[in-house]
């Protein structure tokens, strides 16, 4: 069976980048009739928030992305300690206790001999008697992982084949001097027993994965299928990190976007595929990570609009009855209403801006021009209620008392009336309006 994961750390809100991430693991999962497990990283207790985790599901749920079940890391402390205990009696997990500074120092002599900066194993030298002595000096040790120096090799679901050399690699810290377990081991240990089969992350963890099936396989594991997405710039290629608070799923739903707009636009961007609108059955049915390049991705915010749009122009009433009739819309007027103001919508929300000019009146757009002409027509606008003819009637009496005709007639009346130079056709706009601002 085909088990995938979304693994996200509940300390702040998941953005573009992240929902790229759980999208593909999402759709794989669902193509195959598999498992889609959310599994919550929160094994870092003082950031990790109850909150946070509250917000990812809601994200998700709102996106229609519904997990098979939870796991969270922070219960399964026991297993990590577990297999740390068995790591350090086969000898591949070691106590080191350079401090952050040391480390620096030894990094940038590295680098000024022209050698990469990989830790230099100091700590499998130490003795029994030398720990004793750093702890007696206040040093507190931290567990890295003793990789095997040869090559690590995997054919990736998108990058093709990959080849690292463990040598140029550090041993990964695993376990830090608190005794908190850190992501590449508990998502190691998470990973083979739960049957992982297929995981899906972002080219920036092209290292870690090096470093995880070498975990992987040292606690009898077998590593599932990798595949690395290209990391999300800006619509110029700028990098997109410094501005991904505003593009959190909270930010983005709060603003209007339509879910079915945003996951769209995430499940096609990179793939040269045609992005449109579909449900996500459609999608995992012709998900394929073979059509993703490696390049980085342009995204561009912008592009949600026209497909938000479009999809709720597409609603039944029936989806937005509830909306319509909270804005006050009276029963009798909340169909015509929504035929109305439908086709002139992008969000939701735009919605209560027309019906407030239909409730309320519009403030007038009158160019200087037409003043008079405006004057004129307003005193033969026949008293309300309005119907489907008050629009064909007033234009013809207007035209006969001024001479206008065509564009000069019919667009200063929609912008005194409406406030606005496009929108419905005036003929059904008219039976909606229950003031007229410009009236004299």
């Amino acid at each position: 069976m085909t088990i995938t994961r979304f693994a996200p750390s509940p300390t702040g809100h998941i953005h573009v980048g992240n929902l790229r991430t759980a999208l593909f693991n999402y759709l794989i999962a669902r193509k195959a009739g598999g498992t889609f497990i959310l599994r919550l990283d929160d094994t870092d207790q003082e950031r990790s928030k109850q909150e946070y985790v509250d917000g990812i599901q809601r994200d998700l749920e709102w996106l229609g992305l519904h997990w098979d079940r939870v796991e969270r890391q922070s219960l399964r402390m026991d297993r990590y300690r577990a297999e740390a205990d068995a790591l350090r009696a086969s000898g591949r997990l070691y106590e080191v206790f350079e401090t952050p500074v040391e480390l620096d120092l030894k990094r940038k002599k590295l680098l000024n001999m022209g050698k990469p900066p990989v830790y230099d194993r100091t700590g499998l030298s130490l003795s029994d008697a030398d720990k004793d002595r750093l702890r007696a000096e206040g040093r507190e040790g931290y567990w890295r992982f003793l990789l095997d120096q040869n090559r690590i090799e995997w054919t990736d679901g998108i990058l093709g084949d990959i080849s690292i050399d463990a040598a140029s690699v550090s041993d990964p810290v695993l376990i830090r001097a608190d005794g908190q377990v850190l992501y590449t081991f508990a998502s190691s240990v998470d990973d083979t027993d739960m049957g992982v089969t297929h995981i899906v992350r972002g080219s920036d963890h092209v290292t870690n994965t090096a470093t995880q099936i070498q975990i992987i396989q040292a606690i009898g594991g077998t590593p599932p299928a990798f595949a690395h997405h290209s990391l999300l710039t800006g619509a110029k290629g700028e990098e997109l990190s410094k501005r991904i608070g505003a593009l959190s799923l909270k930010d983005l739903r709060e603003a209007g976007v339509a879910p079915e707009a945003l996951i769209a636009l995430m499940a096609r961007l990179g793939s040269g595929v045609p992005v449109g609108l579909a449900s996500l059955d459609e999608l995992a049915e012709a998900f394929d990570l073979g059509q993703f390049g490696a390049s980085p991705t342009k995204f561009d915010a912008e592009d949600l609009w026209p497909l938000t749009r479009e999809r709720n122009q597409a609603l039944p009433f029936a989806a937005v009855a509830d909306r319509i009739a909270a804005l006050g819309v009276p029963d009798d007027q909340a169909e015509r209403f929504w035929r109305v103001a439908s086709q002139n919508i992008t969000r939701l929300d735009d919605l209560g801006d027309w019906w407030r000019i239909f409730s309320e009146g519009a403030e007038p757009q009158i160019d200087p021009e037409d003043a008079d002409f405006i004057a004129k027509a307003m005193t033969l606008l026949p008293a309300g209620p309005f119907t489907d003819a008050t629009w064909g009637e007033w234009t013809a009496a207007v035209k006969e008392a001024t001479g206008r005709k065509g564009k000069g007639l019919f667009m200063p009346l929609r912008k005194a009336v409406t406030g606005q130079a496009h929108g419905p056709d005036m003929s059904d706009v008219m039976p909606l309006l229950q003031v007229v601002k410009a009236r004299p």
